[in-house]
């Protein structure tokens, strides 16, 4: 039975496996394999994120925005990526998780990749 996110080490499982999946996905793993370099340091970088998002514990200090802008200049974004990135975030959340928590993660994802993709694909 399926539980909600509840603390940092579902955050950990959840951002594992939705890299695990994004490494096996023909659209976006070229991106992710030219842009993240230390995936050691990425995932952590993320585990903070997630948890800051759902649980506001302040562990995060970083800059999505500037961040993406980058990937963009590099390696330009398409739609079509961030719909990927969506359904693939949607599908781990609902595979591993059920509850307001599984359910706040992904309508907090959708919203920040809406408003990247509004920053940098729509300018």
């Amino acid at each position: 039975m399926k539980k909600d996110i509840l603390k940092k080490e579902d955050i950990i499982l959840l951002v594992d496996e939705f890299y695990q999946r994004i490494r096996k996905d023909d659209l976006l793993s070229p991106v992710f394999t030219f842009h993240v370099k230390d995936n050691a340091q990425h995932l952590k970088l993320m585990y903070d994120f997630w948890e800051n998002v759902i649980f506001y514990s302040g562990n995060y200090a970083g800059n999505p925005m500037s961040a993406h802008i980058k990937v963009h200049s590099e390696t330009p974004l398409q739609i079509q990526h961030f719909v990927r990135w969506n359904m693939l975030f949607n599908e781990t959340v609902d595979a591993l998780f059920t509850g307001k928590n599984a359910e706040l993660v992904k309508q907090k994802a959708n919203s920040i990749s809406a408003i990247i993709q509004l920053k940098i694909i729509k300018g």
